[in-house]
């Protein structure tokens, strides 16, 4: 459904008529002029008239309506397509949810299409409303400000990721918590978590790259203004920060839960170990009693009269020893 339609004119809202063509009509007469229209998970039937009144590629049209698709790029004759994937980290239940946010942007108009419940676009708007002068520089100002808040949100999520992999570290390295049964689940969903959020932020890095117009990527973009490179490479340094902390995320979670599988095999040999040690003990006298026991005839001592305490104190001396030995090796 729509959930928010205007036309913008030298910085400042109006309200425009209903029909989209005379919209698009009015805001070509003059070049300081556009209109956004904002919807929010359309049907195809709903979609059907913007794509048509806007000339919107069947294909982009197709992928806005689908939504899953991956943060990325596309230009065609009538306008620009981008995807963006913005995130959001319920720290209680430690889970990284994501929605889409599709952008059409052509020379007068910005169609963006929302799903999910992750998408700052009424804020974004509000902002840009407050903001007179950025938005007299046209329809890419709305493509700015929507990157920018996306990725903004990204640094603070991957600030709460840090914070709480902080935390289940400690817990892994404690002296009780380490060895509980469920440190390797844990361990393994918030790396599940880690990835969730880099399929967000990793296909980023090319489409913001292209906007900027930095290292390979110093083509322009149409539809896009010279001038507003600059703001995209402010969003780009951003995003390779984001980018950088979630690799040193994923390579620190892959460190601990290979420094908590370390913890338990070294758990498992002392058990082993004592388990070792108690069987030696329990072996000793077995093996006396059991000589002993084997009731033949002619056995040494069978008929002595100190025989029976004079095994019982080999037995203990013996124990006594071993147990001792064990100790002080720290089997026991």
């Amino acid at each position: 459904m729509i959930v928010d339609y205007a036309i913008y004119r030298d910085g400042r809202r109006t309200e425009g008529p209903e029909d989209f063509s005379d919209a698009l009509a009015l805001c070509r007469r003059g070049t300081d002029a556009f209109v956004w229209i904002g919807l929010y998970e359309p049907t195809e039937k709903e979609f059907d008239l913007v794509a048509e009144e806007f000339a919107l590629h069947p294909l982009a049209v197709e992928d806005a309506l689908k939504a899953h698709q991956r943060p990325k790029l596309e230009v065609y004759d009538d306008s620009l397509f981008m995807v963006l994937k913005p995130v959001g980290y319920e720290t209680k239940s430690d889970v990284v949810s994501s929605g889409e946010v599709m952008v059409f942007l052509g020379d007068s108009f910005v169609v963006t299409v929302r799903h999910g419940e992750e998408a700052p676009l009424a804020a974004v708007r509000r902002r840009l409303e407050a903001d007179h002068d950025m938005l007299r520089q046209g329809p890419t100002t709305v493509l700015y400000a929507i990157a920018d808040t996306v990725v903004d949100h990204y640094v603070d999520v991957a600030g709460e990721l840090q914070t709480d992999l902080e935390e289940l570290e400690a817990a892994v390295f404690s002296p009780t918590g380490g060895g509980s049964r469920d440190t390797a689940s844990r361990i393994y969903a918030f790396k599940r978590q880690i990835l969730e959020f880099r399929r967000a932020t990793g296909p980023l890095a090319q489409p913001v790259g292209r906007l900027s117009g930095i290292g390979a990527f110093g083509d322009r973009v149409p539809f896009v203004q010279e001038t507003s490179r600059p703001f995209f490479r402010d969003v780009n340094d951003h995003l390779t920060r984001v980018n950088e902390s979630v690799e040193g995320l994923d390579r620190l979670v892959s460190d601990i839960l290979s420094a908590h599988l370390a913890q338990t095999s070294v758990r498992q040999n002392d058990d082993m170990r004592k388990i070792s040690g108690w069987a030696a003990m329990a072996a000793v006298p077995t093996m006396i009693a059991g000589i002993y026991g084997m009731n033949f005839d002619h056995m040494p001592e069978l008929h002595w009269q100190w025989g029976y305490p004079a095994v019982i104190a080999v037995m203990a001396v013996l124990e006594v020893l071993l147990y001792r030995t064990f100790k002080r090796r720290g089997w026991l």
